[in-house]
């Protein structure tokens, strides 16, 4: 098993919306990927006057599902306040 980290900075003022796009757009696109098995998305933390940061764990049956999933949150649209800093692929070697 495989993994996806993604990790975003939210402008504060734009929480709601980001929420919104995450419910309606994001999960279920990466919930129907080829290899999908699942997502964790973690509610956004402060960052000391700056933009909220958010993270993700998706977990894929395969390298190639990962890649996949990495390349396309790397391409993919964000909304107004959403940036993405970081897509970091994982090789999963323990779970519970």
């Amino acid at each position: 098993m495989h993994a996806v980290t993604v990790t975003v900075d939210i402008e504060a003022d734009q929480l709601d919306n980001a929420s919104m796009e995450l419910q309606e757009r994001v999960v279920p696109t990466v919930s129907q990927s080829p290899g999908f098995v699942a997502g964790y998305w973690l509610h956004p933390q402060t960052s000391g006057g700056g933009p909220l940061k958010g993270s993700s764990l998706i977990l894929a049956e395969s390298r190639e599902a990962v890649d996949g999933m990495a390349a396309m949150a790397r391409s993919a649209p964000t909304p107004p306040g959403v940036t993405i800093t970081e897509v970091t692929v994982h090789e999963v070697i323990a779970h519970a």
